[in-house]
């Protein structure tokens, strides 16, 4: 088995045709597709009977990190990834990943993706640097989960898995954790899949200014993930958390000059 793909969804049938047919339409290589279902009571059953290569597993779980681990401990596959039910996968992508992959030795590879419309329509191109510990920490996680593999034999049968804990930000503290053990990554120069934008993308949802008690709240959560990857994996000089804040600003400027050079020199 050349890949295994764990998709989470969670009433997202609307979406989860297109994932579907991104991967089914994959040719030259062999794919287990796991959908790992919450509980949806939208039409996601329906529209995942049509498509004969996925197996569906509905159960409940969790949470989001949750789903795809329980994705992880079924993968088969020799290169593992998640898929989220909202995107999908360029055009023949897998093929060419599988001839570059089995004359790579790194761990964690990823590729760039373009972000799309929640109608599909291409809004813009992401194209990544090579891999830095101290902008994905110290910048932000721009890794894109939906255009990463993961060796089976190096991450997920030695125990890695996403901390349930985390809802927002559980890849960004998952590639750190690995960075730290010293598993190695590698950027490929190769458009992998399509993110979806739209108002329920779980890491876009609180964008903006709000005067709601109840959303702000909320918001924090995922700020509050980012520090603690900060806190944990990252720089910390000071006992007082407003004085690392302060830090937190001027490293988050030295990570993005950091990145623009590194994919200015195609690092």
């Amino acid at each position: 088995m050349d890949f295994t793909i764990v998709t989470p969804n969670l009433n997202y049938g609307r979406f989860l045709g297109d994932c579907l047919e991104s991967v089914a339409s994959q040719e030259g290589v062999e794919v287990e597709h796991l959908v790992m279902d919450g509980g949806s009571t939208d039409d996601s059953a329906e529209v995942v009977a049509g498509f004969p290569h996925a197996t569906w597993i509905r159960g409940s779980d969790r949470g989001m990190s949750d789903a795809i681990n329980r994705g992880f401990e079924r993968a088969r596959g020799e290169w593992v990834m998640w898929l989220n039910a909202d995107d999908r996968l360029k055009p023949g992508v897998l093929e060419e990943l599988k001839r570059r992959l089995d004359a790579s030795s790194e761990d964690v590879v990823y590729g760039d993706f373009d972000f799309i419309e929640a109608d599909g329509r291409f809004r813009r191109s992401v194209r990544l640097p090579g891999w830095s510990r101290f902008v994905h920490i110290h910048h932000h996680c721009y890794v894109g989960s939906t255009a990463a593999f993961y060796r089976r034999a190096t991450v997920i049968d030695a125990g890695y898995r996403l901390r349930e804990d985390f809802r927002y930000v559980m890849d960004g503290e998952f590639y750190a954790r690995l960075d730290r053990e010293g598993l190695r990554f590698r950027h490929l120069r190769l458009p992998i899949a399509d993110f979806r934008l739209h108002d329920t993308n779980a890491s876009m949802r609180h964008l903006g200014k709000s005067r709601s008690m109840e959303k702000v709240l909320e918001a924090e959560r995922q700020h509050v993930e980012s520090r603690a990857i900060r806190r944990v994996y990252g720089i910390t000089l000071f006992e007082d958390p407003y004085l690392n804040g302060l830090v937190d600003g001027i490293l988050w400027i030295v990570a993005k000059g950091w990145k623009a050079v590194l994919r200015a020199v195609g690092g």
